[in-house]
């Protein structure tokens, strides 16, 4: 006798392809009190969503983080080589500034 499955049965696929596709968020909090006195509170926030759902949400943060992603090194590089040229040229001009300021008082 052959087994019958209900038409409208869901596998755990289009359960998944369904979470992905809208996404879920999943939040609580843990407290831990002691004479009424609060101790310890951790929050927990956890989306399920696929990249481009949460990218439609405006959840980036792995472009961005050095850890994840190879891009985030490269600017990080480049803003670090940035302030030290910010720097030189702050140097430079304070520099300057002591020089003509000299010059100013030597001429009177």
């Amino acid at each position: 006798m052959p087994v019958e499955h209900p038409v409208e049965s869901n596998s755990l696929v289009d359960v998944l392809e369904t979470v992905l596709d809208k996404g879920v968020v999943i939040a609580g909090d843990i407290k831990i009190n002691l004479a009424d006195v609060e101790l310890l509170t951790i929050k927990i926030r956890l989306i399920v969503a696929s990249v481009d759902k949460a990218k439609e949400i405006g959840m980036d943060w792995w472009e961005n983080d050095p850890h994840y992603s190879s891009h985030a090194n490269k600017i990080q590089e480049e803003n670090q080589s940035l302030q030290e040229r910010v720097k030189q040229l702050e140097e430079r001009l304070k520099n300057e500034s002591s020089i003509a300021a000299e010059e100013r008082g030597n001429s009177t």
